[in-house]
């Protein structure tokens, strides 16, 4: 089995079947592998049913499992860059957003060295940027923050870098903050494949690895709209909207009430 991208297939013969999605997403190819409407696996022992174009996380999250998560979203190509969605599948590590699911596949998802795993990677994205939480207008509403406290992390256990990064208000509706960027990738990727702008990409390597806007200097020299897809996947606090900070009180923001992942769990039947 293998991933093909790319909008078109070729034709299928007897020993092959093509399960295609959307333009621009991933194909899933299955060789020697008959159609079938529903998988059959195991997450965490308890056994799910998906459906044959379906990533695991696609299918925990119908069966109403949550699998923590960062760079993923549902409305943009999983490339597992963060690598948070880590799960153990047939005891090999795999991106839960990447991975397809197949009939018998044993997941495991909540273990000990999983979890373990997942503060370690939580942990460095807050030291290797400069998050205030209770100063940031994204907090109650953060998704990094929101699993740090799903994991248990209060605070970090690695030094802090404190590195230099760029703030960009020139733009009159968007204010950047490259304090808080995790690199996760979803403006980048809700730019060029919703937008069609472009307006975001990396630059440099290792942790001189940073994102830049596709202008000279500026923000405000780019194409970004307030309206953009990309204005709004940002999961932490570098892609904000003017006018629009600490609108919401304390106690009705997203996370104030429930944990990140509760709308998933409520949907386990």
């Amino acid at each position: 089995m293998y991933w093909w991208r790319g909008k078109h297939l070729r034709e299928k013969n007897e020993n092959e079947i093509f399960i295609k999605k959307k333009a621009f997403k991933t194909y899933y190819i299955g060789v020697g592998v008959k159609m079938s409407d529903q998988i059959t696996f195991t997450i965490d022992d308890i056994e799910v049913k998906g459906k044959p174009d379906q990533t695991i996380i696609q299918a925990a999250d119908d069966a109403g499992i949550y699998i923590p998560r960062l760079c993923y979203h549902p409305d943009l190509i999983p490339h597992g860059s963060c690598r948070v969605c880590t799960v153990l599948v047939n005891g090999k590590p795999q991106t839960a957003c990447t991975q397809p699911v197949a009939d018998g596949m044993t997941v495991e998802n909540d273990t000990e060295e999983l979890k373990e795993h997942r503060r370690n990677l939580i942990d460095m994205l807050f030291i290797e940027g400069n998050h205030f939480c209770m100063f940031c207008e994204k907090s109650g509403n953060c998704e990094l923050q929101a699993v740090a406290y799903r994991l248990g992390i209060l605070s970090p256990k690695y030094p802090y870098l404190f590195p230099k990064k760029d703030v960009d208000s020139t733009h009159p509706d968007i204010f950047l903050d490259l304090n808080r960027c995790i690199l996760c990738g979803r403006c980048v990727n809700a730019s060029r494949d919703i937008d069609g702008k472009g307006v975001f990409e990396f630059a440099g390597r290792s942790i001189e690895k940073k994102l830049t806007v596709n202008a000279d200097e500026y923000l405000k020299d780019t194409n970004l709209a307030a309206s953009d897809k990309a204005a709004d996947v940002c999961p932490v606090g570098t892609i904000n909207k003017k006018r629009t900070a600490f609108a919401v009180p304390i106690g009705k923001r997203l996370y104030d009430e429930k944990p990140i992942g509760s709308e998933i769990e409520e949907r386990k039947k």
